[in-house]
């Protein structure tokens, strides 16, 4: 990890958890993976705060830990998960996007307390859209539950591990660390509550002054007597799901800039019928047949299985290759060809980056050595058609900024 990275990481950490987590979270990003008392030693900080700092950094996954075989316990920091916190303000956006003001705050209270229950963020998020609706109204619990159901059943949030109920019930010594597991199937099931109740506004300070003290009030409310309904079911934001729908998106604009905004709707809803099957890894979307994503196509797209087979075909045949026919059945099945997609994204940025420092005849040089792999001097100058003491000068400027590399040949 570079210098900036860890200056940049130690900047996050201080500002949203403050010094004493900064400078353990720094530590471990140094040094890699420690046991706890090393940790204190090293950092000059009491086992307390270490304990506290460690508990916040793995209640938002920033910090994992595993048991060694001698029993001993160590903590290691995750960098890049350090880094997505700069993404957190696109996580919310997006969440608001796609399920309004309630989706917005329930990623919002996801990433903020990095793991909770599904009644604490369903009262929270009530309570904080109450505040904001005129006086009178209120937000159901329902209706924010609802929204939290789609958006486990879309995968944009999902379970935290757990202590296996066998660990539990063990009558032995405990185990140093417990292993927390989870079963893939029930990642995104969301258990069955009977959340009944509408948000709460805070009272005023007047309301305050005049009515009960505030330390007697709770003792008073039901809610503190009531069990929690999902007492040990934790849930957190799948950022991997983001990233894998701002994917989609990228590839979506892509089409549309390269045919037109039908292709770009017919790819969008190939994206969307199998953006839960398909793994965020996997080469190509799961096959789709003709019929399948016809039926599938946004109701305002009045587009006939003909000219939507016309469609497919055009995108199969581009020689960029986002689109391939995988089968013939069904009317035909398609794919998505997601590592081609992204290949041809990661070009495009580069070349546009060599274009805006370098100009025009520079990309020009670029992109022929990206499609020929080897080119030599005199080549370059034929192919580009370029003096050859220009192209000389250009491709020594792009050589001393790394954009190109040089390779000497044996005779």
């Amino acid at each position: 990890m570079t210098q900036a990275e860890i200056k940049l990481c130690s900047l996050l950490l201080q500002e949203h958890f403050g010094e004493i987590v900064e400078k353990i979270g720094v530590h471990l990003i140094r040094t890699g993976s420690q046991p706890l008392r090393v940790i204190a030693h090293d950092t000059g900080t009491s086992l307390d705060q270490v304990k506290k700092a460690l508990c916040v950094l793995i209640q938002h996954n920033l910090v994992i830990y595993q048991v060694h075989k001698r029993g001993v316990v160590e903590y290691e920091a995750q960098c890049s998960r350090v880094l997505r916190i700069l993404r957190y303000p696109r996580y919310i956006y997006t969440a608001k996007t796609l399920y309004n003001d309630t989706g917005e705050l329930i990623v919002e209270e996801l990433l903020l307390n990095g793991k909770m229950t599904m009644s604490a963020v369903v009262k929270k998020v009530a309570d904080r859209l109450t505040e904001t609706m005129e006086d009178g109204k209120t937000m159901d619990y329902a209706e924010v539950a609802n929204t939290f159901v789609r958006l486990a059943d879309t995968h944009f949030v999902q379970r935290c591990p757990l202590v296996p109920a066998a660990e539990n019930s063990d009558a032995g010594p405990p185990p140093p660390a417990p292993t927390l597991v989870i079963n893939e199937k029930d990642m995104y099931l969301v258990p069955k509550l009977s959340l009944i109740g509408k948000g709460k506004r805070r009272r005023s300070s007047e309301e305050d002054a005049t009515g009960e003290p505030k330390a007697k009030r709770p003792k008073h409310t039901p809610d503190n007597k009531e069990p929690i309904p999902d007492d040990g079911i934790y849930w957190q934001a799948n950022l991997d799901r983001f990233h894998q729908h701002f994917r989609d998106q990228a590839i979506v604009s892509a089409v549309a800039n390269r045919m037109d905004q039908t292709s770009s709707e017919i790819v969008r809803t190939m994206l969307r019928v199998s953006e839960i099957t398909t793994p965020s890894s996997a080469p190509f979307t799961q096959p789709l047949s003709s019929n399948e994503i016809v039926r599938s196509l946004p109701v305002g797209y009045n587009i006939s299985k003909q000219v939507l087979d016309q469609y497919l075909t055009l995108l199969a045949d581009d020689p960029l290759e986002f689109v391939g026919k995988s089968g013939d059945s069904g009317g035909g099945m398609y794919v998505i060809n997601l590592h081609k997609v992204l290949g041809s994204l990661a070009t495009a940025t580069l070349e546009s980056v060599v274009q805006e420092r370098f100009g025009s005849r520079c990309a020009r040089i670029f992109r022929l050595v990206l499609q020929k792999k080897h080119l030599e001097q005199k080549q370059v100058e034929d192919f580009a058609m370029i003096p050859a003491k220009e192209a000389k000068d250009m491709l020594y400027k792009m050589l001393s900024e790394n954009f190109i590399s040089l390779q000497v040949g044996c005779q």
